[in-house]
């Protein structure tokens, strides 16, 4: 079969005008899934491409024309096209590179206590291979050596994955991308008011995107904590989504239709897992080592979250 060429017009259509751009593990997914239902919303169908983060060795998609594929569906009535990197925070590339060839794009942020998302972003980031150490803590530990390049899964795509102390600070992330874009392009959420009222906020984001409201009532959490039962197995099953996902959406070289043969093996290779609380001896030390990126948060957003300095477990 041959690749079809992306033409001019569809280049000019076909381009995203919103980025869900972080941070992991705070209710991105959840939030991508409840947009691509809306009748006039567009969702990349690989969630999150890491296009523009070329700072960060994430991306099998290299080049405009490719990216720019995985939006040949989009239609008359959707009026946001988007996608849900959620490295693009992190990245110090990634927004100016959106803002030199989409100006005018808007922004999404998902944040959430950093003491929480380190310690579920370690169990994703050993749930995916990139880290072979199950001990949260241990893994912390590590971080230094690892910046300086030892103690390096085999797997591990890229070893600033693996820098949890670095991820975790959203106040300067939130910062930067405050340097480069307007605030009136961006949209704050915070995972606590999701959980809250999910309503409320899924209306705030319609509102930030300007389209209206579908009506919906039901929210679904998506990509909760869990474990794989055999991670060979897991490996092997991952390595095929990533190349049918791939197949179908960039090289079209796969009818986009789903058997949902993939998606049934990583359920049935998948158990509920629930995080044990972070001692309190960790989580003091956690909370010390992020009070001053809390702080700046409140600044930035104007909230208090004292709250997030006094836990007592993680959820």
């Amino acid at each position: 079969m041959a690749e079809k060429k992306v033409t001019q017009m569809e280049i000019q259509h076909s381009k995203p005008n919103f980025f869900i751009i972080g941070a992991p593990k705070c209710g991105t997914t959840s939030l991508a899934a409840w947009l691509a239902e809306h009748p006039y919303v567009y969702m990349s169908p690989i969630k999150e491409p890491f296009f523009f983060s070329r700072d960060l060795r994430n991306s099998r998609i290299q080049d405009w024309n490719t990216y720019l594929r995985l939006f040949e569906g989009v239609q008359a009535q959707h009026q946001a096209i988007g996608e849900a990197s959620t490295i693009y925070l992190f990245s110090k590339v990634a927004v100016p590179a959106i803002e030199e060839e989409i100006p005018g794009a808007k922004y999404i942020v998902m944040l959430r206590n950093p003491v929480e998302m380190v310690y579920s972003l370690h169990e994703q980031q050993y749930r995916s291979f990139n880290e072979d150490v199950e001990v949260f803590w241990e893994a912390w530990k590590l971080a230094g050596e690892r910046k300086v390049g030892r103690h390096i899964p085999p797997k591990c795509k890229d070893p600033v994955l693996l820098n949890y102390p670095e991820w975790g600070r959203l106040g300067e992330q939130l910062e930067r991308l405050y340097r480069i874009v307007p605030r009136e392009r961006v949209l704050v959420i915070l995972l606590d008011d999701v959980k809250e009222n999910p309503r409320r906020e899924y209306l705030r984001v319609l509102d930030f995107l300007s389209v209206p409201d579908d009506g919906r009532n039901t929210f679904p959490v998506y990509n909760p904590a869990r474990a794989w039962r055999s991670r060979y197995i897991a490996r092997f099953v991952r390595a095929l989504a990533k190349t049918v996902s791939y197949s179908k959406y960039v090289r079209g070289i796969l009818p986009r239709r789903s058997l949902g043969i993939v998606r049934r093996l990583e359920s049935w290779n998948t158990r509920k897992h629930s995080r044990p609380p972070l001692s309190p001896a960790v989580r003091t030390e956690l909370e010390a080592y992020f009070a001053k990126e809390v702080e700046r948060l409140e600044r930035l957003l104007g909230r208090n979250l004292s709250h997030w300095r006094s836990l007592s477990e993680v959820e």
